[in-house]
């Protein structure tokens, strides 16, 4: 009788395992979050590439795949100022492997502009770590004349139709710190807006435009070769890129710094401990000297700090600059 019992528990266990084999391994979704990452993490980028955005992706994919030992694909989505991306994003499972290098103009400009479609930034996805600042830099037409912040308004109170700035979109960075510039030195202007920063910069660069607020990485190079005029820093201090270049406070403008920085974050409801060990890797990642060197040579710097300070920051852009696209009316095309 107990041979016969034990002899059927066998059978039992057999045919299980036999199913188990058959339905292969648990998808990711249901291993355990101590067994992360055991497969290739996507990594999806709201910008075209070489953008500051695009780079500063590339090198941490290099970085990730080092330390966490599984491949890292950068996905460029541009388009809607990162809309695109964010949609993406939120349709994915929140299991860490897909994940959003995302700006200030995704995390703290879209709500005030696309108040219908945007996604609620602080309940849709989740802040998963601080990463790299750039910052922005005046820059002007050899064309024009132009060297100094003093040349850029004379300039706009004589050309009809004032200064013409260039920008990669209507309401991203490079269109909203030009129209705060303008409103604080009292400078009229017309806005040129381009499908994208590159192509806005290349348009200052021929002369078909006059200034552009720019993300230094790709703005340096042309800055270096003689190209552009650099006129000053729209950050809170000097790039040690640039150290000749004053900000523009210190030219006696009170202009608020248009942030430039990126964070990673992934779909809401990320399990802990999966978000702990991506934090961990970028802050191992960017305390790497030789990772440090490189972001400055592409014009960037380490932000550093955690996922809560990378949100309380994205929340505060969101009150400085909704306010100017509220009280200036600014909406998508």
């Amino acid at each position: 009788m107990i041979n016969q019992w034990v002899t059927s528990i066998g059978r039992a266990a057999g045919a299980l395992a036999a199913v188990i084999s058959l339905a292969g391994p648990l998808p990711a979704s249901a291993q355990s979050p101590d067994a992360f990452p055991s497969r290739t993490i996507r990594l999806v980028v709201p910008q075209t590439a070489g953008t500051g955005g695009d780079m500063a992706a590339r090198l941490m994919a290099e970085q990730f795949k080092l330390d966490l030992g599984q491949s890292v694909v950068v996905d460029n989505r541009a388009g809607a100022n990162g809309m695109i991306a964010m949609a993406y994003l939120a349709k994915q499972p929140p299991d860490g492997y897909t994940l959003l290098l995302a700006g200030v103009s995704q995390m703290s400009f879209n709500a005030h502009l696309y108040k219908e479609d945007a996604f609620d930034s602080t309940k849709d996805f989740a802040y998963v770590s601080p990463t790299v600042e750039v910052p922005f830099v005046l820059v002007a037409s050899k064309k024009s004349g132009i060297r100094t912040l003093q040349d850029t308004i004379a300039l706009s109170k004589t050309k009809p139709g004032g200064v013409f700035f260039a920008s990669g979109g209507v309401g991203n960075s490079t269109h909203l710190a030009p129209v705060m510039l303008a409103l604080r030195a009292d400078m009229p202007s017309t806005h040129v807006p381009y499908s994208g920063s590159s192509g806005a910069l290349m348009s200052v660069v021929s002369g078909e435009t006059d200034i552009m607020v720019s993300p230094l990485p790709i703005a340096l190079p042309h800055i270096t070769s003689g190209a552009l005029t650099p006129v000053a820093m729209f950050s809170s201090r000097r790039a040690k890129q640039l150290p000749d270049v004053a900000t523009l406070k210190e030219l006696g403008l009170d202009v608020p710094e248009m942030p430039g920085w990126y964070a990673l974050i992934a779909p809401a409801g990320i399990d802990p401990k999966v978000a702990k060990v991506l934090e961990a890797s970028a802050a191992k990642m960017f305390a790497d000297p030789h990772v440090i060197e490189r972001l400055y040579g592409q014009g960037m710097s380490v932000v550093g700090g955690t996922a809560e300070q990378a949100r309380a920051r994205g929340l505060n852009d969101s009150k400085t600059w909704g306010e100017l696209i509220r009280t200036q009316n600014i909406k998508p095309d």
